[in-house]
């Protein structure tokens, strides 16, 4: 029993011993835990501060001890192919804020002297004189020099200074307007190609880091850093600002002689695509483009060439031509008679030449600028090969010019089109195009067959001196054969020496080209009638192309008009002084004569006086002359024509399509119905009777014909005896 006890004694004491070794063992390892948690919210806290927060504390703490004052790179120089600079900068100078080296109690007057003298709002300016988390506020910029000295004399310490800024200059003015475009206050691309070659014309910004004190204040002996900054690139285009200067001219005589709504015109080296020259008239001038009214600015700055589609009209045709010959279904000996409309599956699809043209063969087709023959030879060529080769000539997507708002135009897809849809697509109808698109298809129909794709940036250079980008001048693709675009170009010669483009002809050069007239549709999809876009493509010289010129009016609101009239004199002026430009040497001599001054005279008069000359009148109304084209003084090939206005109503003529109505179905009415029935579509009745009694049996045109507005209907009435 002692035994038992004593081992229980040890028993008991040994483990009355144990006991106070595990609470210390629990403690320490609480307490590594709780060290070890600070540990890692420690190492968790200097990372946020050191790597996260590490940079912008870095930034907070410089700034508190170093002034950064921006130092502006140039943008680059836009420049034509010659050189000749169109986009540049100005100098001009900003006011820039220092906040924090501000005094408390001056921070109320500087805004009211700065508000007064910058014409700002005081309580703007006050907020940003008392914005001191920023280090450098720029107050205003493009301020002149005469602004500067006077924020400079009103010595308002050290908080505010004035700093080299720059502004964007066109020094031609509303030269190129649309393609250039412009920029905002900040020196950012707007519009044109200041917006598309943004990221190219803007540079790198520089610095200058200068040592302060606690106050702000800059240290006598501190250090300087200055970063300096890199200028934009320079680009060169391919637009000559002479010619573009010929084709302004020109386009804003056709507005303002044909009182149109707008005129836009396109220059291009029909070898290369390369873009001469490109306007809408009216335009803008980029130094003070109207930003107050931005509707207005939209509608002037809006290239139109590539973003307006447009049904081309008679000018199409060229397309339907070279396509003909090059399949095959034309040939110079084809003959096509036109009585004046084209029957296709039942429905007369009209010339626009009422009474037709007769026999004729293809060059006199072109001539005559003859639907018929064009509807015969789109019906030839058939819809599969026709559209293989308008999809060759580009038509239906973009060029890719890289000019911005381009369109694709309107194709309608193949499968919906019809025969009918065939045939007036023959002769520029159902199909809508954009200007650029058009004037590249014709270069690659007269220029040996090849398809270049247009282009207005020839060249970037950095501002190193090095040459960044060149644009790439090879043919995209062949479209038809050398043989057949010169028989093309034969044509349009003849079209322009004999035909409706003989306002065209130049004294010395041979040239080729085509009229057109583009309707215009109203919101609902219906023809608008009496709004026209009146065009003339031509190209020169006819023997071996070099340029191609393409002019539209739109909404010709002169009178005395004739289609070839509206377009066709201006482009003729716009590729006479280019060629004399260029120093292409005339090809043959012409007899010329001087044209003598009519205006004022009567028409009788002024034929007599141009007779004497060697020239013709044209004209259709026997009044006074009112203007002439071209102008008195002038010098031209004898045997043209000169064209006279007399504000009277418009000729028949291949460019002012006549308005056609469908003929209402008589039968069975009254003289008094049908009269009213044909006086409401413009018709006039025509019968033998003035007995009001009796009922329409006939009518010398079927129903549902369609005629000219003003045309007689003649209608035949029976009468019963007893005048039922």
């Amino acid at each position: 029993m002692a035994n038992e006890r004593k081992t229980k004694r040890r028993f008991s004491i040994s483990s009355t011993a144990s006991k106070p070794k595990r609470p210390l063992k629990a403690r320490l390892t609480n307490t590594l835990y709780v060290y070890g948690a600070l540990f890692l919210i420690l190492a968790v806290f200097l990372f946020v501060i050191q790597v996260i927060k590490g940079p912008s504390i870095q930034r907070s703490a410089i700034s508190q001890w170093t002034r950064t004052t921006t130092i502006s790179a140039s943008r680059g120089e836009i420049l034509d192919s010659d050189g000749k600079v169109l986009a540049t900068n100005g100098n001009v100078f900003k006011v820039v804020l220092w906040p924090k080296q501000m005094a408390n109690n001056d921070r109320e007057r500087i805004a009211a002297e700065l508000s007064r003298l910058l014409n700002l709002d005081y309580t703007n300016v006050l907020k940003r004189c008392t914005s001191t988390q920023y280090q450098e506020i720029v107050l205003k910029r493009q301020i002149d020099a005469a602004t500067r000295d006077a924020v400079d004399a009103l010595k308002l310490g050290a908080g505010v200074g004035t700093a080299v800024d720059s502004k964007r200059y066109y020094p031609m003015g509303s030269l190129l307007s649309q393609v250039l475009g412009f920029t905002n206050v900040d020196n950012q691309g707007q519009a044109g190609l200041e917006l598309t070659l943004n990221d190219k014309l803007t540079g790198k910004d520089g610095k200058q880091i200068s040592e302060t004190d606690n106050s702000g204040n800059l240290l006598a002996f501190g250090t300087s850093e200055y970063v300096e900054p890199t200028d934009g690139d320079s680009v060169f285009i391919t637009c000559n600002s002479v010619i573009e200067s010929y084709l302004e001219k020109a386009l804003s005589e056709a507005v303002e002689i044909n009182n149109a709504k707008s005129a836009q015109g396109i220059i291009m080296d029909c070898n290369s695509g390369a873009i001469l020259a490109m306007s809408s008239q009216p335009s803008y001038n980029p130094n003070n483009p109207p930003r107050n009214d931005l509707t207005l600015l939209s509608e002037l700055s809006r290239n139109r060439i590539v973003t307006d589609v447009y049904e081309p009209g008679s000018t199409f045709k060229i397309l339907t031509l070279s396509a003909a010959i090059d399949a095959g279904v034309a040939d110079l000996n084809n003959s096509y008679f036109c009585g004046g409309s084209y029957m296709v599956n039942g429905e007369g699809i009209h010339c626009w030449r009422h009474a037709g043209h007769g026999s004729q063969n293809l060059t006199q087709a072109a001539e005559n600028s003859c639907n018929c023959a064009f509807m015969q030879m789109a019906l030839s060529l058939g819809k599969e090969k026709l559209y293989d080769y308008l999809y060759a000539f580009g038509l239906g997507k973009s060029t890719e010019s890289g000019l911005i708002g381009e369109a694709s135009g309107i194709l309608t897809h193949e499968k919906y089109v019809t025969d009918n849809d065939l045939a007036r697509i023959g002769f520029g109808q159902s199909v809508a195009v954009t200007p650029i698109q058009l004037c590249t298809a014709v270069c690659a129909a007269v220029n040996g067959g090849n398809l270049y794709q247009p282009y207005i940036v020839d060249h970037i250079v950095d501002s190193d001196g090095n040459t960044v980008f060149k644009a790439n001048t090879a043919p995209l693709r062949r479209v038809i054969s050398e043989e057949s675009s010169e028989k093309v170009r034969g044509i349009l010669q003849s079209v322009v020496d004999n035909g409706t483009g003989r306002n065209c002809k130049i004294e010395g050069y041979n040239v080729g080209g085509k009229t057109g007239t583009a309707q215009k549709y109203d919101s609902y999809g219906r023809v608008d009638q009496g709004r026209y876009i009146c065009s003339f493509i031509g190209f020169a010289p006819a023997e071996n192309p070099r340029f191609v010129c393409l002019i539209l009016v739109d909404e010709p609101k002169v009178s005395s008009i004739f289609g070839s009239t509206v377009a066709a004199p201006f482009v003729k002026n716009v590729l006479e002084d280019t060629l004399h430009y260029s120093r292409i040497v005339p090809s043959h001599e012409s007899e010329t004569v001087k044209v003598p001054d009519v205006v004022n005279l009567s028409a009788d008069e002024a034929e007599e006086k141009l007779s004497e000359c060697g020239l013709f009148a044209v004209f259709q109304s026997k009044d006074a002359i009112t203007a002439q084209v071209p102008a008195a003084g002038e010098t031209v090939v004898k045997g043209s024509d000169v064209l006279l206005y007399t504000g009277k109503n418009v000729e028949e003529d291949e460019d002012f399509p006549k308005q056609y109505v469908n003929v209402p179905d008589l039968k069975g009415k009254t003289p008094l119905e049908a009269y009213n029935a044909l006086e409401a579509l413009g018709l006039v009745l025509e019968t033998e009777t003035d007995d009001p009694s009796g009922r329409a049996y006939a009518q010398n045109i079927s129903p549902g014909a369609a005629v000219e507005v003003g045309r007689s209907i003649k209608v035949y009435f029976r009468f019963s005896k007893n005048g039922n």
